[in-house]
């Protein structure tokens, strides 16, 4: 059953700004990033409709011509930001479940999944979306997140002097060496330590060592086996390190320590609910855009790089199968 998806495009406490604007609103190709997702999302078959959270004026604004172009297949709602990620999300989620009222309702057991992703992935496609979500239904679990391969993020590395690329911070596991997708899918209802889910994505980057102490700490201290939780996203975190200050033989040692299955376990006693990665390889839905150099580069190399990405997720899943639109699409707002 095909399920809503929730982009995040606030502008508030974890967001970062990009030369002073909200990444939403940076321009590739002729269009602001919540348009690239928004487009892209309109022929993922296994999505039902569409609802952007952020600055509402701004984002109507900004998606307003997608209906008048007749680019939209699906329902697309806007809904104003609240306080941070987590209200973002859960609150449109509120809303965006079946007879809810304008202010939304809180989800059962029973309620379904939404895809949450962020609103600056100007190379996601659809075929790699519609894989995520299948393979996420598939496991039955309450949360799963999107990984891709180091192999298919080989495409975006630099390739000369002067030829601009993006290289990637992974994680290292002993399966491999990974990079999140920004794809999530949750069923809200059945997670029961929602509140962590912000926390973990503002320190995402693996940098900011006090912030990973002070969590590392309090996991520790408040969660089911703390100890184990604690020990594995220390690993996590060395072996990170290591990775990118090149010493990748360290890096290695340390990862065989990480199995993949074992932090899923740790993040599902965090989380209060089944957790679990899923792995694609498109590589697109992982190049998000995190500082300048990488708005720089995506915006040099797009038509290039968009390109290389349609023509290898229709070799890995095939052309896209959604249906010509049906249903009449809601204009944004």
């Amino acid at each position: 059953m095909p399920v809503p998806a929730i982009v995040t495009a606030g502008d508030r406490k974890a967001s970062r700004a990009i030369y002073g604007e909200s990444k939403a609103y940076l321009v590739v190709a002729g269009r602001p990033l919540v348009a690239h997702v928004v487009t892209t999302l309109q022929t993922v078959a296994e999505v039902s409709e569409v609802w952007v959270v952020g600055n509402a004026p701004r984002l109507e604004a900004a998606l307003g011509d997608l209906a008048s172009r007749g680019a939209l297949r699906k329902p697309l709602h806007v809904v104003p930001q609240f306080r941070n990620l987590y209200e973002n999300g859960w609150e449109t989620y509120r809303r965006a479940l079946p007879g809810a009222p304008p202010e939304g309702r809180d989800p059962t057991y029973e309620d379904g999944a939404a895809l949450f992703l962020s609103t600056d992935l100007p190379f996601a496609t659809p075929q790699e979306i519609s894989e995520f979500i299948r393979r996420s239904l598939e496991t039955g679990v309450d949360y799963a997140v999107g990984l891709v391969t180091e192999e298919s993020m080989k495409a975006f590395y630099p390739e000369a002097p002067g030829k601009g690329g993006i290289h990637m911070a992974y994680f290292n596991l002993r399966e491999g060496r990974f990079r999140q997708s920004n794809l999530h899918l949750i069923r809200p209802g059945r997670v029961k330590n929602r509140y962590y889910v912000e926390e973990m994505y503002e320190h995402r980057h693996q940098r900011e060592f006090w912030a990973i102490l002070g969590l590392a700490w309090r996991l520790l201290r408040s969660e089911r086996g703390g100890f184990a939780v604690v020990g594995y996203y220390g690993l996590m975190h060395l072996a990170g390190m290591l990775d990118r200050r090149g010493l990748r033989r360290l890096a290695d040692r340390v990862r065989r320590w990480i199995p993949i299955t074992r932090v899923e376990r740790g993040i599902s006693m965090l989380l209060g609910g089944d957790f679990c990665f899923v792995i694609t390889e498109g590589g697109g839905c992982a190049v998000d855009i995190d500082n300048e150099h990488d708005y720089d580069v995506a915006a040099q190399r797009y038509d290039e790089w968009r390109k290389d990405q349609l023509a290898r997720v229709e070799q890995l899943y095939g052309p896209i199968s959604v249906p010509a639109a049906t249903r009449t699409a809601e204009e944004p707002g």
